[in-house]
């Protein structure tokens, strides 16, 4: 017999063999119907798998969101079988689960089109409706290697040569067809359902080697209702618009050319919007940061004595002298983080207890190899401006400091817009630096402050563990915000680092006249200044808050009779600090609109021959085709006020509260 425990803490014993099924058909007839799966400690099996040993044991349902990456999982096989039945001899490889969907490799002399989509879809469809079950089977590696073989699947064949010796080779059928895979999978194809679509095809190479032949994948997607199928394609669709590389080039922001793959050419108007980030930035940071600036190009000794070279080389930059008569025969590289460089700075001049905790940022220009195939407008770039800052504490002074970021971080997302936040402890790696002791002692302290974040939100902040996923130093706090349609960007992040300033010999006199190392926090909110950026362009789709806007105003003449007063409205919005411009061309004004609508002006004030005699002006609003009108400086006077910036209108209304 075999003991199971449910959900609830019941023990229910069962004789050995029996499978997930049958206790979900002596439990209910509704529950047997629904069931797709089970766990058994944690782990996803197969329902109709026999169960050998006493477990945790939880039955999941279709509607379960553990069942979507086997619905996923079974529609890559579905699709496979697809392919294989319209076009007999092409060659299947391989064909995960990905985020948001699935794919399959394929190989065939002739590749894949969009028009073969809608094709490869009814057919899959069709499987689908057939319902055939999935059934696992157990080979010896011989019979499956000679199966493939006759069958001229030479990528199969290879794959069960990688299958590690300690593992089972597993085939699944659905029907007659069947595939190589660990699973586990659904019951049937019918459980598949009718909420997926196919995507896209691209080229790939087979296991990612440009050596290798280059094979068809076809992307598609699986939900589990239409519902959610729809919803995820207009999320796409909406994201399409969003698009910041399209949106760069309608409200000329930037570009990109291969003559520096992965860095920005910022045009005037993106430059401006660029430099309003970072200056509400340095407001935040006025009150509690110094702000300090290292060298770009550091001799790699440096970079060895921090660990980086030894943990990160592949994605550094190195850099030599050009000219032959030079004799210096150093390695240099150009910084892809500021941690260093901000060591070096603490370390000038001798620290007290008293100079803690010493808050240091920097808007430091890094620079990191990103393949080419990896870059992506200004969300992946390979230089880019990080705003950094490295606190220098004790460690009595830690968690308060951890506490302290917190605020400034979510204080400044809600600014942007973003109040749907998650913050998620990272904790050690496989490899590191550092003793465990040291490493136990930090995760204790920011599990402890992760609670805190928790409780002081009201449960407003989600929180969670990743495992393993901090940096090789250190533990970290991941801030990952929600946009507007819905998108997860992971952007700020907190960083405890116990080892670097050892490793450089930084340290500070304590109280008792003792040398201690002091405990370093790695501090980032925004990340990389150009894709905060480009989060900012897509979030706002372009319509950006007055504050925020790169243009705020354009001033637009109906006739020329009102050219004169349009230069006088925009001297009067510049003066009052307002970005605007004029529009003086010979068109029509409905032809100006929609070109300043296009590059997302969020105001356009419009001045014909009525309205300069009657020193009025008529407001459009990007969005909008309401008209407003209004007597000049009433107007600049409301648009002033809204330009104001979040951060700087809470200083005002503290100081009149203050004052009154």
């Amino acid at each position: 017999m075999i003991a199971l425990t449910f959900p609830d803490g019941a023990k229910r014993e069962y004789a050995e063999g029996t499978s997930g099924a049958d206790i979900a058909a002596q439990i209910s007839k509704s529950l047997a119907k629904k069931a797709v799966a089970v766990t058994l400690d944690g782990e996803l099996t197969d329902l109709a798998a026999p169960i050998s040993a006493d477990a945790k044991f939880e039955i999941v349902t279709r509607d379960d969101p553990r069942a979507l990456e086997m619905i996923r999982h079974d529609c890559a096989h579905v699709l496979a079988e697809a392919v294989q039945s319209i076009w007999p001899g092409t060659q299947v490889t391989i064909g995960p689960v990905i985020e948001n969907g699935f794919y399959y490799d394929f190989a065939r002399n002739e590749p894949f089109t969009t028009e073969d989509l809608p094709v490869i879809e009814a057919k899959m469809r069709e499987i689908i409706a057939r319902d055939r079950p999935f059934t696992k089977e157990v080979w010896t590696r011989d019979e499956a290697k000679r199966v493939f073989a006759a069958m001229g699947e030479n990528y199969k064949v290879e794959l069960v040569d990688a299958i590690p010796a300690d593992q089972d080779v597993k085939i699944y059928k659905q029907g007659e067809w069947f595939d190589l895979c660990r699973g586990p999978h659904l019951p049937s194809t019918g459980k598949v359902g009718s909420a997926f679509k196919l995507m896209k095809v691209a080229g790939a190479y087979w296991r990612g080697d440009s050596n290798n032949p280059m094979l068809t994948r076809i992307y598609g997607t699986a939900w589990q209702d239409q519902k959610e199928l729809d919803a995820y394609l207009h999320r796409l669709e909406e994201a399409e618009k969003r698009d910041h590389r399209r949106l760069g080039r309608e409200m000329d922001l930037f570009h990109f050319q291969e003559e520096g793959p992965g860095t920005v050419f910022w045009h005037p108007k993106g430059w401006t919007l660029f430099q309003e980030l970072v200056a509400y930035m340095r407001r935040r940071l006025k009150a509690d940061y110094q702000e300090v600036n290292a060298p770009q190009v550091l001799d790699a000794e440096l970079w060895q004595t921090s660990g980086h070279w030894g943990w990160y080389k592949e994605n550094m930059f190195k850099v030599q002298s050009a000219g032959d008569e030079t004799k210096d025969e150093r390695v240099f590289a150009l910084k892809p983080m500021n941690c260093p460089g901000h060591v070096q700075i603490f370390k000038h001049g001798l620290k007290s207890y008293r100079d803690l905790p010493m808050r240091l940022a920097e808007f430091g220009a890094v620079h990191r190899y990103e393949p080419s195939g990896a870059l992506h407008g200004l969300m992946r770039v390979r230089g880019f401006t990080q705003d950094d800052a490295h606190i220098f504490c004790t460690e009595e002074q830690m968690a308060a400091e951890c506490l302290k970021i917190n605020d400034l971080i979510l204080s400044t997302y809600a600014d942007f817009g973003f109040d749907e936040i998650i913050v998620k402890l990272s904790t050690r790696p496989e490899k590191r630096v550092g003793s465990d002791a040291v490493w136990d002692h930090a995760e204790e302290v920011m599990t402890r402050v992760l609670k805190q974040i928790e409780e002081a939100s009201g449960g407003r902040i989600k929180t969670g563990i990743l495992p393993g996923e901090g940096a090789f130093y250190g533990p970290k706090f991941e801030y990952t915000l929600r946009d507007a349609i819905g998108r997860e960007w992971q952007c700020g992040t907190t960083q405890v680092d116990f080892n670097l300033p050892e490793r450089f010999g930084a340290f500070y006199v304590d109280a008792d006249g003792q040398k201690k190392t002091p405990v370093m926090i790695h501090r980032a909110i925004c990340g990389s200044m150009e894709r905060f950026t480009g989060i900012l362009i897509e979030h706002f789709a372009g319509h950006f808050p007055l504050w925020l806007a790169p243009t705020q105003v354009v001033v637009a003449t109906i006739t020329s009779d009102a050219d004169d007063y349009a230069q006088e409205v925009v001297a009067k919005l510049k003066a009052a600090g307002l970005r605007a411009e004029i529009d003086l061309r010979n068109e029509k004004i409905n032809l100006k609109v929609r070109e300043h609508s296009l590059a997302k002006v969020p105001v356009l004030l419009v001045a014909g021959k009525k309205e300069a005699a009657e020193r009025t002006l008529s407001i459009r609003r990007l969005g909008s085709n309401a008209q407003e009108s209004g007597g000049l400086d009433a107007v600049i006077a409301s648009l002033t006020e809204e330009a104001v910036p979040p951060d700087v209108k809470r200083k005002v209304l503290a100081a009149a509260g203050q004052a009154a």
